[in-house]
């Protein structure tokens, strides 16, 4: 009966209160997190992305949370950007290709070195392993070992496996930043 009167209150509050939330999507490139952002805010997905050259703003609406998302370009010459647009983010959303094993060395030492910047401490951290419908994905296991994520101590820190193709686990995704805007 509680959790019945819960979601009816949760419900009620959505009708006339919306929270926002901004947060950073990084990521090396080919991750998915152009994929990412298109897949929240038209619920399709599309097989052949353009890289992003710089940084993507868009908004979406999902459950009473408006979520601001700054879309970062992976590739190398971007990647000193990371910090600036990470700043002040209630989350910062870390997208790793999790079926591109030659990548997860560089993965893990790029977030490595963007968390030790001051400007971002506390910040909780979402690793989101994507592609898991790719036979070689690797479980969300095998990601906390190969990144080290159990090194990070001073933030928040949750990992899901999910894929943008087939929108595995967007749900759990979803109520995870809802659950952090404030």
């Amino acid at each position: 009966m509680a959790a019945w009167l819960r979601s009816v209150l949760d419900w009620l509050k959505s009708l006339f209160f919306t929270r926002e939330m901004e947060l950073a999507l990084i990521g090396l490139q080919n991750a998915g997190k152009t994929s990412l952002v298109t897949v929240l805010t038209s619920g399709q997905f599309q097989e052949d992305m353009i890289p992003t050259v710089g940084f993507n703003m868009r908004k979406v609406t999902k459950g009473g949370v408006t979520l601001k998302c700054w879309d970062l370009g992976g590739q190398t010459r971007f990647r000193s950007m990371w910090e600036r647009y990470c700043r002040g983010v209630q989350a910062i959303v870390y997208v790793v290709d999790s079926a591109d094993l030659d990548s997860l060395d560089a993965a893990k030492e790029e977030l490595h070195a963007l968390l030790v910047k001051p400007s971002l401490a506390g910040i909780p951290l979402l690793v989101l392993g994507n592609k898991n419908d790719l036979p070689e994905a690797l479980s969300v296991n095998e990601l906390i070992s190969r990144l080290e994520l159990k090194m990070i101590q001073d933030r928040e820190t949750s990992v899901y496996s999910m894929s943008c193709r087939t929108q595995a686990n967007l749900d759990v995704v979803l109520r995870w930043l809802q659950a952090h805007a404030k």
